[in-house]
């Protein structure tokens, strides 16, 4: 696989109890004749169920059924997969990856797949790295890439989600004279200074809640995201970007035997077993055992759960847990026409490329941008500014401007009633997995 970017796989896996009771890991590619079988046995602890998650959907693994099981202890997980055109995972250097992350792995063979991991991308260390959150509009992406290039910065990747007129990102910047990391604190005042004006618009102080931080460590980005929009605690209320027809069904009930069963139902969809796993998790949910079945277009997974205290759900606490979920299922929602741009990457070209979107009376529903090799390599889906299908015609007036081969239209505009309520979700989730960025320990420190 070319240009293959390879997830983080966390260093504190190789614990004490791993050294002497080492996870095995087997794939097999011949006992079904569609899918590839991993499976993984080791010492239970708490989010070794994610971990594994991670591993299989940042290689951009489908998950297509799933039987997890743990207790006294162990972790017994059986996972079938394919890759993104459905079919078994043949690609040698990604098998080996899985075994190499999954399982057992000295302290050497960690740092050389940490120094490929690190050689085929950005290092975290070398970016000065700052989290947003508050009130989603139109045109908030073009502001903020522009107002970071008038300070100088240069945005070398970023990732955002909204949900609920809610906006939640981290974006990594380096200083345009030196190429490092920005280290005044000054300066850094300075840009949370603009950049809080830009939150908060033409909003009362008082009501539009935002907050910046800057972080010092990183985790899985997508997870950190989660956590975002978890801590702002707008997740809760009706999602006006879906249907009551496309809303997951999700039921909670009690279990004879002392579990919580989470049962849910809904359109499958990439990282869906990741987001919700990552939500039980952080929430201090125990998954003792799950069931996943995909068919087609949908899915149906089954939780067996308890709080981390050992404790089985009250009513109050299954409410909440439902708002959560459903919040989490909902942020990655793909709306809008999708545009691909790819060309030698500058100083504010995301500044540059969003005023022409939002001039054009268009706005970005979700992006995904990265910087390969010098190259950008972006991918937008776009609606016009009140949440409607996009005029073709000004697809192509903007193509002339920055030309043909670098801005290319994938697919066909959505229909109307595909798309969500207008104003429900301009901004979009600028979501990917950037090589070299998406995992280590997190930890946010505010500036004062």
């Amino acid at each position: 696989m070319e240009n293959q970017s390879w997830p983080y796989f966390d260093p504190d896996y190789e614990t004490a109890s791993s050294s002497f009771d080492p996870p095995r890991v087997t794939i097999e590619n011949d006992t079904s004749d569609n899918v590839t079988v991993v499976q993984v046995h080791s010492a239970d602890r708490h989010g070794i169920l994610l971990n594994v998650v991670q591993v299989l959907t940042d290689l951009d693994l489908v998950i297509v059924k799933s039987d997890m099981f743990s207790d006294k202890g162990w972790f017994f997980d059986v996972f079938h997969v394919v890759d993104h055109s459905g079919n078994k995972v043949r690609d040698r250097s990604v098998l080996d990856h899985i075994q190499n992350s999954l399982g057992y792995r000295t302290r050497r063979e960690q740092s050389s797949a940490d120094l490929l991991r690190r050689s085929s991308g950005l290092s975290v260390s070398d970016h000065t790295v700052v989290e947003l959150t508050g009130p989603d509009r139109p045109g908030l992406l073009s502001e903020i890439s522009a107002i970071l290039t008038q300070l100088d910065c240069n945005v070398n990747a970023a990732e955002v989600w909204t949900h609920n007129l809610r906006v939640a990102c981290v974006i990594y910047l380096t200083d345009t004279t030196t190429g490092g990391p920005i280290q005044t604190q000054s300066r850094l005042e300075l840009i949370k200074e603009q950049l809080s004006k830009v939150l908060r618009g033409a909003h009362d102080e008082n009501l539009a809640r935002w907050k910046i931080e800057y972080a010092t460590e990183i985790t899985h980005v997508e997870r950190r995201l989660h956590q975002l929009m978890y801590d702002d605690r707008r997740h809760a209320g009706q999602d006006y970007s879906r249907s009551s027809e496309d809303r997951p069904k999700i039921q909670i009930k009690r279990n004879e035997r002392g579990y919580s069963m989470v049962s849910i139902q809904c359109k499958d969809r990439p990282k869906l077993l990741f987001d919700i796993v990552c939500t039980l998790t952080d929430m201090q949910y125990v998954i003792h055992h799950a069931l996943i079945n995909s068919h087609e277009a949908d899915t149906t997974q089954e939780f067996f759960i308890r709080h981390e205290n050992g404790c089985t759900l009250e009513t109050p606490a299954e409410q909440h847990l439902i708002v959560c979920l459903e919040a989490a299922i909902n942020r990655r929602t793909t709306k809008g026409l999708r545009l691909e741009l790819c060309m030698n990457d500058r100083v504010g070209l995301l500044s540059e490329v969003t005023k022409i979107f939002r001039e054009n009376g268009l706005s970005v529903a979700r992006a995904d941008v990265s910087t390969r090799d010098d190259k950008a390599v972006n991918v937008f889906y776009v609606l016009d500014a009140s949440g409607r299908p996009v005029n073709m015609k000004v697809v192509e007036e903007m193509r002339k401007t920055i030309g043909h081969a670098i801005l290319q239209v994938k697919g066909t505009p959505p229909q109307e009633s595909e798309l969500p309520n207008p104003g429900a979700n301009f901004f979009g989730g600028l979501y990917r997995t950037f090589s070299g960025l998406t995992s280590m320990n997190w930890r946010s420190t505010a500036i004062a």
